[in-house]
């Protein structure tokens, strides 16, 4: 058995678990940390309000320095750098994940209350003169287990009979598409790969979960005892890549059977006064280019979000290696007039290609940006700050009253527009970029509201409860039946109802119930959840950290210090905390930016409001126009809205004649919009720096402002 303390590290030579099918290269700067067992007795920690989210790690035992990135860093001579090849397709050297790690454990590892780490933590198969192997995708990934151990293993507990004991915070992990071999395809459990892992991962899987782990791969911790929940869902059950299952609508579909144990667990959770934050590997990425979840998933994943939105705080996701965030909007479900989910198989996507080129990059970000579009804008006297500060829709309301009858008409239409002054219509995925540098590796620490609960700990080990779960049993007659026509009214009922509207819901034809267990909304005197007002658990900001290879690389060469000095991993190493990177001369992260101070993005939380404003702003200059002149729904259809005019369907969310449309005459309908010229209709400097701002960020600062014109319209 693998056992890590016992390794040592030898010079000259890699360790035994990192050989794959040819030996490594003979340098003792590709090796590992070594363990070191001298800690000092971790004291019982309190809430900081921080975790820390890692992802896309992809070590690579046999990338050679000063190699070749057209060879995957395997081979040749190049422009390979000691710790990295910045900007290029090549994985991630030993030496950026010793150094990334020994970063973290000495200038986060106090701050932070437990970590996600959202899956990739093997080299790519990027080289066919070196095939992946089981072996090697295994001993990968406990290679990167064994860095979590040296950052937040308790010494005094490495040894005891539990495995849930070792850390100081819990660390929830989850699949990646590379972490199984072929990569992409995950087969319905229980399988090798569940196996593997429920070994690889035992540290981190509570005892209560390992049945469900078993199954399929997925599981729940409570990282806050009985308040916080961080949910690892198996995202490659949903992944349409993944051509091993069939999406999330069949009972004999292992994606049918994780949103029906997420939906029962969630209810549980509700049931419990708990909180949740979904985390994947894939994320819900839906637009006109690209499509990373079977649409079934997507559809039921959104509704269960829009249901459970008094639960879950918010979700994180990785793999796809640029900064950016996603809405789930509940105006995008959708049914045929027998209640089926409809085959959109007529959208043109890239779901087949799991590493998009920068080219097709380009295309997504730029047709996000389109689908932002979508987004209600204030009419004018309101605006989502002034949301934020009145404290129910009854006050708004009557603020409108003063208002001229139009005016009122707008201001209503607007909050009904976004599913109420919450915008509930909305749910929200963060996307972080990785630690592999197709750019500049990255990490990522979000702060999160603890008010009330400064005295709480987080859970580690024995004082961790059982993360009870309630099981999901399956019966010939609960076939999750395809959503029903009644449902649709039931998810796309907004908070605030109207005299008229409460007239026309009388008069609403009562249909039958739906044959499955429909997931329960919140109670109707149930306030807004956490992902929508802020509250305990509500994302307040996040701190985007960032390591210049360009100059660490460089500076490295010339420091004249050994390496282990250099990333810190030596006694001798200079340990000045805080120095500027010229001064430290040792590897540092660096702040990118920090969303509580940017004066760019203007958050001021992590709200789905917060977001959905800065999206408006991010897409306001390929508006057609800054009057009510805009285009809704976006996704999966486009419906245009002639100035003035009124959409059919768009008071009740019923679905149109134009649902059908294909995807082609959409996108030239979308074409037709041109800019007005001038200083009224033009663009607004302003918001083409947010977009480029946006982007530039994205790829993690490695955009010049020549590159911007790519992804200009």
């Amino acid at each position: 058995m693998f056992i890590l303390q016992a390794l040592p590290l030898l010079a000259g030579c890699a360790w035994s678990f990192l050989t794959e099918q040819i030996p490594l290269p003979a340098s003792s700067l590709q090796q590992p940390l070594t363990p070191q067992r001298h800690r000092d007795r971790p004291a019982l920690r309190k809430l900081q309000g921080k975790f820390l989210h890692i992802t896309d790690v992809h070590p690579d035992s046999f990338y050679k320095a000063h190699s070749s990135i057209d060879s995957a860093c395997h081979s040749d001579r190049g422009t390979a750098g000691i710790l990295g090849a910045e900007m290029s397709d090549c994985d991630s050297p030993i030496t950026l994940v010793n150094a990334t790690f020994q970063w973290v454990k000495d200038n986060l590892k106090d701050e932070i209350d437990f970590v996600i780490w959202t899956g990739d933590s093997a080299r790519h198969d990027n080289d066919e003169d070196i095939p992946r192997t089981e072996k090697g995708i295994v001993d990968l990934n406990r290679m990167v287990v064994h860095q979590f151990v040296e950052v937040f293993g308790k010494d005094d507990n490495l040894d005891d009979p539990d495995p849930t004991n070792d850390f100081v915070v819990p660390i929830v992990p989850t699949f990646g598409n590379n972490d199984i071999l072929p990569h992409n395809i995950f087969e319905p459990g229980p399988n090798r790969w569940t196996r593997d892992y429920a070994d690889i991962w035992r540290k981190f899987i509570p005892e209560a979960q390992r049945h469900s782990f078993a199954r399929g791969g997925w599981f729940f911790t409570e990282v806050i005892p009985n308040k916080l929940a961080i949910f690892s869902l198996n995202t490659m059950y949903f992944f349409d890549s993944n051509t091993a299952v069939d999406g999330c609508d069949s009972k004999s579909e292992p994606g049918y059977e994780h949103m029906e144990w997420l939906r029962v667990q969630l209810q549980f959770l509700r049931e419990r006064g708990m909180k949740a934050i979904m985390t994947g590997h894939v994320p819900p990425a839906r637009t006109f280019s690209k499509q990373s979840w079977d649409e079934t998933c997507w559809q039921k994943y959104s509704l269960w979000m829009r249901q459970y939105r008094d639960v879950v705080v918010g979700g994180i996701f990785g793999h796809m290696n640029i900064d950016h965030f996603m809405f789930q909007d509940a105006f995008g479900l959708k049914y045929n007039n027998r209640g089926q989910l409809q085959d959109l198989e007529a959208r043109e996507r890239n779901a087949t290609d799991p590493m998009l080129s920068i080219q097709s990059k380009a295309e997504y970000l730029t047709d996000l940006r389109e689908g932002w579009t979508s987004i209600p804008t204030p009419p004018s006297g309101m605006s989502y700050s002034e949301l934020a500060i009145d404290t129910d829709d009854k006050h708004i309301l009557k603020k409108a009253t003063r208002r001229k009858k139009s005016q009122q008409d707008k201001e209503k239409k607007f909050l009904k527009d976004i599913g109420g002054k919450w915008a509930e219509r909305f749910s929200l995925s963060l996307v972080s970029p990785s630690v592999v540098p197709n750019y500049f590796p990255t990490l990522r620490v979000v702060e999160y509201n603890i008010t009330g609960m400064e005295n709480e700990h987080p859970a580690m080990g024995k004082s961790r409860p059982a993360a009870v779960e309630i099981d999901v049993e399956l019966t010939n007659n609960q076939e999750l039946a395809p959503l029903s026509a009644a449902s649709v009214h039931d998810v796309m009922d907004q908070p605030i109802q109207e005299a008229k509207h409460k007239k026309e819901n009388k008069k609403r034809k009562h249909h039958a119930k739906p044959p499955f267990e429909m997931p329960e909304p919140p109670s109707s005197t149930a306030a807004p959840g956490p992902a929508y007002s802020p509250q305990p658990f509500t994302l307040i900001s996040y701190t985007q950290y960032f390591a210049n290879l360009t100059f660490l690389n460089d500076e490295f060469e010339t420091s004249g210090r050994t390496l282990e000095e250099y990333i810190g991993t030596s006694p001798s190493a200079n340990k000045r905390s805080g120095s500027r990177v010229p001064q430290s001369q040792t590897f540092t992260f660096e702040t990118e930016y920090n969303t509580k101070t940017d004066k760019r993005y203007r958050l001021a939380d992590l709200t789905v409001r917060s977001y959905m404003d800065l999206a408006r702003r991010i897409s306001w200059n390929i508006r057609t126009d800054r009057s009510e002149h805009r285009v809704l729904d976006i996704l999966p259809d486009v419906r245009v809205v002639e100035a003035g005019g009124k959409e059919a369907g768009a008071e009740t969310g019923e679905k149109t004649d134009d649902d059908d449309d294909d995807l082609h005459s959409s996108r030239k309908r979308k074409k037709k919009h041109h800019k007005k010229k001038g200083k009224k209709g033009g663009k607004d400097k302003d918001g083409d720096a947010l977009w480029h701002t946006f982007v530039k960020r994205a790829f993690v600062m490695t955009k010049t402002d020549e590159d911007m014109q790519d992804f200009d319209p």
